[in-house]
């Protein structure tokens, strides 16, 4: 007992240097601010008013749903985050976790239909933006997650690019052609390293899934698809996500695995050993997780993004990809709801070759 009480008078004794008391001229005047017991969430214990104390409050004081999301942040805290919130473009929220996709665009068009966030209670009413959510993209703004430096090697890229490739050719590239096979067409879309919509294309193939897939009428729809393609530094191949566990889907992924033998046959010239090769696949589930189209294990339609994007090279000075002006007119209502396909592949392989450029530049 006398031991603690000495250990208490040392802590709180004025003039002396103590968790409390601030020596001259050296460490900053703290704010007093109280940390919420995590075992019986009623006592509450004073501590200093440090960072990085106060972003770990603050996560675990807002787990309760029911507790006003205003009152989990200090003032200071609060001011930075609507502050983002209501000035950053799509672009920059887009950066911010959980904000990519649909919520960032809510964002924007909440705070220009009705006004600046005035409290955190307030986010609350942008669509898709619920308290875990909310809490997830507040403690991102405060804490942005530090990212490290990727190593520029084939393992990075055999993420979502096989075979493996030197990452500096792949820089390197001035166009690709992407290609990806659906059940009755191919589609394909030249593109620069700038982003440039070159050509863009689909073509009916009307031997696949027929009978008993004959690789001679297989052979003679993909040829003649293949003539069509123009000449560019790489070839891109999508590689399907179907598990071969799904028997219901085999049929399908025998289809899928022969059209992606047939082309890496056909479009890969004679080379010689050690040289790099020419025609690559990538991964679908990459590209569905680059724009945010995966739910669960499922990949999402593009269709949305595709149309965003050509309506955005029309009426932005600098779009996120330029489309020539006869191609949005010739694709403008391929992607309808009423439509027989939408387009999927045509715009899965457009999503596919600004994916391969985006993710190369991160």
């Amino acid at each position: 007992m006398q031991i603690g009480k000495r250990l208490l008078s040392s802590i709180f004794l004025k003039g002396h240097y103590s968790l409390f008391c601030r020596p001259p001229r050296s460490l900053p005047k703290y704010e007093l601010r109280f940390l919420q017991c995590t075992y019986c969430r009623r006592s509450r214990i004073m501590i200093c008013g440090l960072d990085t104390l106060n972003a770990s409050v603050s996560s675990e004081l807002c787990q309760e749903k029911d507790k006003p999301l205003d009152l989990c942040y200090t003032a200071e805290q609060r001011a930075v985050i609507l502050q983002r919130l209501n000035t950053a473009t799509e672009s920059e929220l887009e950066q911010v976790k959980l904000l990519r996709g649909r919520k960032a665009v809510n964002i924007v068009k909440h705070r220009t239909t009705h006004g600046p966030f005035h409290s955190l209670e307030s986010v609350m009413n942008v669509p898709l933006l619920k308290h875990k959510s909310a809490v997830i993209v507040f403690n991102s703004i405060l804490n942005p997650a530090d990212k490290k430096e990727r190593k520029k090697g084939k393992v990075h890229l055999a993420k979502f690019i096989r075979p493996e490739v030197d990452r500096a050719l792949l820089e390197d590239a001035s166009s690709i052609v992407s290609i990806v096979c659906g059940t009755n067409k191919i589609a394909w879309t030249h593109m620069d390293r700038a982003r440039t919509v070159l050509d863009w294309q689909q073509a009916e193939c009307k031997s696949f899934m027929k009978g008993t897939y004959m690789a001679s009428d297989y052979l003679e729809d993909i040829s003649a698809v293949i003539s069509s393609f123009p000449p560019a530094d790489f070839f891109l191949v999508e590689k399907p996500g179907i598990s071969p566990q799904n028997t219901s889907l085999y049929p399908v992924l025998v289809h899928l695995r022969t059209v992606e033998a047939m082309l890496f046959a056909l479009l890969t010239p004679a080379r010689e050993p050690g040289s790099a090769p020419k025609v690559l696949n990538m991964m679908r589930t990459a590209v569905g997780r680059h724009f945010n189209l995966i739910v669960g294990d499922c990949r999402t339609s593009g269709a949305e993004t595709v149309k965003k994007m050509m309506t955005e090279s029309v009426i932005k000075q600098d779009p996120r990809v330029l489309f020539p002006h006869d191609l949005v007119l010739k694709h403008r209502n391929s992607f309808q709801m009423s439509s027989r396909n939408r387009g999927e592949e045509l715009c899965d392989a457009l999503l596919q070759a600004i994916a391969f450029f985006e993710l190369l530049r991160e």
